[in-house]
């Protein structure tokens, strides 16, 4: 059964308070069609000024003219001093548009290599022109340089700068055979092209897994977007630094964290599908969704991520179909939003829904024309845009002004965009032109709504579903999460057709702003290590923290997730932490024993007083209760565990169905975690089949699902249960694996 309800932030001052030594957060988010800024009140995250305006594409200082303003106009609303300003952070669509769209810069690869491997550099170091649409392409061109001491000289460097130069390069890519393991050369030759103008990656910096080919072709997609990327955010930079605001600017990374200028001047790449990112960072820490499927929905489509035990699911990305080493949210967008336009055929049944959207074509929804405008209208079927079917369905007046007939319209005509809902119009012009539809087509109006809906989620559902498959998610245990201004145009009657619970996140209509202000610093190692030791596993992981650390981060707020794939030889260590003028209590209420146990309950879906407190940390409960499971016809049955872990406020943080559970101490936990593995493992006649693990102390839920090996899962709880007192209460969940 579907439930439409709101996820509300996670705890509001009385606001006396707020008024009271306001510090405030300032997030954009930078869309397609719209920028959006919002402030926050830093302790207790109330949204308290949103700004919009027209995103600036255009503009001869490019998406950074519609930042500043929305920016300077949520300051002229806040009337906030420039030190009251303590983050301010935004996401941006340009690294993606630039690769749509072809906007790139030539790049000059220096590949380099001396003895046996200098065959093999030459040639993986080679990057062809990659396609990035039907038109443009991003253009290499390739110089190689021996790197034996007595031919690698300053003198041959600046030489072989100088020639790709003329051949068109403005930006320079330096790659190395093994160069991860010794970088020196690469910086020097990245030094060199900087001293003769020219902006620069090597490409260690872009990823430090061995791979040649990858690697250098990931560096030189990040170098094509280099001297834009660059020149917007300076502007950006600049504009508030002028305003008197001393907190860096931040910039959102694709994987949900944000990083410092400096950084992004290297690394611009990580800033792909970052507006994305943005809504999934607010829907993990505004809404506090621990397993969702998130549901941005525009005007013109649908942006899809899952969130699965408190994290965003990634992948590798691709650029022009070939394989690179970044890391991007999996976020998978359905030409379906608020504006899609409806297409029919002579008898006014419904073909499709989208992709046009009454936005790219220059028309106005139904629910937001002039009454008097559409007084008289007749349907119309025409091509909203030259080359487009002409079946697309438009309200015409006798004045020949034309009309969409949109999703949200429909929306608001079957019932499922309610008054108190962002999209939400005038229901009278939607009554008035769906009684002419029904006239004109013979069909009712609610039938007719109610069609255009059940076209428009069957895309939806298609990707609902691989993304359920994909990471073998159970629907049982996610809420379908409603972002952006058109979110309950697709939501409730998606949740109608497939049965799993829907929710819509507070503040839907700016959720990646929000999400831009809310979002932490983040970054990510990832070495290539056989058989990594102790040692190794400590010092990629201290190698992230200090990253953090570098960028401003608070010591003492920094979590690492470690992964290690055994089959790829990769250990990657993901820290995330948050700003040392950050690091305080925010204000966050605290829930009751009764309000735990009733949120437990309902999460488990038993009735209160069937759930039971298994286990606790200083900062976390662990409730379970107990499921029966019939098998073959119900002859058998058998009793399955079912787990939650919530926090002090409430908040839902882990999800483990058919789950073990191990609470012990400090003093104890190497001992018994060895021995809980032993017993909850499963084994064949070559290995130990580990389950999946989550380590829980403090408030802190460690995430070792990933690891496969008993030694490896000992080492990373060790290296994050360092200097536990022995009477530190540590809980272990595990859960079979897959």
């Amino acid at each position: 059964m579907s439930v439409h309800g709101v996820i509300a932030p996670v705890s509001v001052l009385r606001k006396e308070q707020v008024m009271q030594n306001r510090k405030i957060r300032i997030g954009i988010d930078v869309g397609g069609t719209f920028t959006h800024a919002v402030a926050l009140d830093h302790q207790s995250y109330e949204v308290i000024a949103h700004a919009v305006t027209p995103t600036t594409h255009s503009s001869r200082y490019s998406v950074s003219e519609g930042i500043i303003k929305t920016f300077q106009d949520v300051l002229v609303q806040t009337g906030a001093a420039p030190e009251d300003v303590v983050f301010v952070a935004h996401s941006t669509t340009q690294a993606t548009n630039a690769l749509l769209e072809g906007d790139v810069a030539k790049v000059g690869v220096v590949g380099m290599g001396r003895g046996l491997e200098a065959i093999k550099a030459k040639t993986d170091t080679m990057i062809a022109d990659i396609p990035l649409n039907e038109s443009k392409a991003l253009h290499t061109a390739h110089s190689f340089l021996n790197t034996d001491p007595k031919e690698f000289t300053q003198e041959k460097i600046n030489q072989v700068i100088e020639e790709l130069r003329k051949k068109g390069c403005s930006v320079i890519v330096a790659s190395e055979a093994f160069g991860v393991d010794d970088p020196h050369r690469e910086d020097m030759v990245t030094s060199l092209a900087q001293q003769l103008g020219l902006p620069a990656t090597a490409s260690h910096e872009i990823s430090q897994l061995y791979g040649l080919k990858v690697r250098t072709r990931t560096a030189v997609i990040n170098a094509s977007i280099l001297p834009k990327m660059t020149q917007t955010a300076d502007m950006t930079n600049e504009s508030i630094q002028r305003s008197g605001i001393t907190a860096p600017l931040m910039i959102m990374r694709s994987d949900g964290g944000v990083m410092d200028i400096q950084q992004m001047r290297k690394r611009p790449i990580l800033t792909l599908l970052s507006g994305p990112a943005a809504g999934i960072a607010a829907a993990l820490m505004y809404a506090n969704v621990s397993d969702g499927i998130f549901l941005e929905v525009g005007g013109t489509s649908t942006d899809i991520s899952v969130i699965h035990n408190g994290k965003a699911m990634v992948k590798s990305a691709s650029v022009g179909g070939h394989s690179t080493f970044l890391k991007t949210l999996d976020s998978r967008t359905v030409g379906i939003g608020g504006g899609s336009m409806i297409r029919i055929d002579s008898a006014g049944q419904v073909r499709d829904v989208g992709p046009r959207s009454a936005h790219i074509a220059g028309l106005t929804y139904l629910a937001f024309a002039e009454p008097e405008e559409l007084q008289d209208a007749r349907p119309v079927l025409a091509a909203p845009i030259e080359g487009d079917p002409p079946d697309h369905l438009m309200m015409e007046n006798p004045a020949g002004k034309r009309f969409a007939v949109t999703l949200t319209d429909a929306a608001m005509m079957a019932g499922a965009v309610q008054p108190s809902d962002y999209a939400f119009g005038n229901l009278e012009n939607v009554r008035l032109c769906f009684d002419k539809l029904s006239e004109e087509y013979g069909q009712p109006p609610q039938a007719f709504a109610e069609a255009v809906l059940d076209k428009a989620i069957q895309r939806v559902d298609a990707t609902v579903q691989a993304l359920l498959q994909d990471y073998q998610l159970d629907p049982k245990l996610l809420s379908l999460v409603g972002g952006g201004g058109g979110c309950t145009t697709v939501g409730p009657w998606l949740s109608r057709h497939t049965g799993i619970r829907y929710v819509i996140a507070d503040k839907a209509e700016v959720i990646s702003a929000i999400g831009a202000a809310m979002a932490m610093l983040r970054d990510t190692v990832a070495r290539t290590v056989i058989d990594p030791t102790p040692e190794d596993i400590a010092a990629i992981r201290r190698q992230a923290v200090d990253s953090l650390i570098s960028m401003g981060a608070a010591p003492d707020s920094i979590e690492v997730q470690m992964e290690i794939d055994q089959q790829k030889n990769i250990v990657q260590a993901t820290a995330t932490g948050s700003l040392q003028m950050e690091q305080q209590d925010l204000g966050m209420g605290r829930a009751s024993q009764e309000e735990l146990s009733q949120i437990a309950a309902d999460s488990l879906r038993v009735q209160p007083g069937q759930e039971t407190l298994a286990g606790q940390t200083e900062g976390l409960f662990i409730f379970s209760s107990v499921r029966r499971v019939s098998r073959l016809f119900g002859l058998f049955h058998r009793d399955e565990q079912d787990f939650r872990v919530l926090d002090r406020r409430g908040v839902v943080k882990l999800q483990v169905n058919n789950g073990q559970l191990l609470c012990t101490s400090g003093g104890r936990f190497s001992a018994d975690l060895d021995a809980f593995l032993q017993e909850v493992s499963s084994y064949n006649d070559a290995r130990q089949i580990l389950p999946e693990v989550f380590v829980l102390h403090g408030s802190r839920i460690v995430d070792l699902s990933s690891v496969l090996v008993h030694d490896q899962v000992m080492q990373l709880a060790a290296l994050e249960l360092e200097g536990a007192a022995p009477d530190t209460p540590i809980c272990v969940l595990t859960h079979p694996r897959k």
